[in-house]
C-alpha cells in the first residue's frame, strides 16, 4: 500500500522536525557539519587540542551521520522513492516509517544487513 500525500507530509514534518534538532545539537558543540570546532592550529598544547577534538568527533560523528540519513529520506520524498525499500523494492510499512522515518528499508531487509 502506496502512502498518501497526508501520511508523506506527516512523515516529512517529522524529519524536519528531526533535522532541526540535530542542527541544534551540532551548534550547542560549536560545530556545524564541515567545521573543525575552532580549535586554534598554533596552541601550544597540540596533544590537548588532539584529544579534545578527538571527544568532540565521538560525539558529534553519530549526529553528523544522522543528518545525513534524514537528508537523504528527504531526498527520497522529493524524488518519489520515500516508503519504498532500497534492497526490495517492496513498501515500507506506515508504522515503521512513523518510528524511524529516515529507515531505508523494511523490517525483514533491515534485519538482514545488521
Amino acid at each position: 500500500m502506496a502512502l498518501d500525500n497526508f501520511e508523506i507530509s506527516q512523515l516529512k514534518q517529522l524529519l524536519l522536525d528531526e533535522r532541526k534538532e540535530v542542527t541544534e545539537a551540532l551548534e550547542t558543540f560549536g560545530l556545524s557539519r564541515n567545521t573543525d570546532g575552532g580549535y586554534d592550529p598554533n596552541f601550544a598544547d597540540i596533544s590537548q587540542v588532539t584529544a579534545e577534538k578527538g571527544e568532540a568527533e565521538a560525539l558529534v560523528q553519530p549526529l553528523r551521520e544522522t543528518l545525513i540519513e534524514i537528508d537523504e529520506a528527504l531526498g527520497r520524498i522529493a524524488d518519489g522513492t520515500f516508503g519504498l525499500c532500497m534492497k526490495c523494492g517492496k513498501d515500507i510499512p506506515l508504522e515503521r516509517l512513523e518510528a524511524v522515518p529516515k529507515t531505508k528499508y523494511c523490517a525483514p531487509c533491515a534485519s538482514l544487513l545488521r
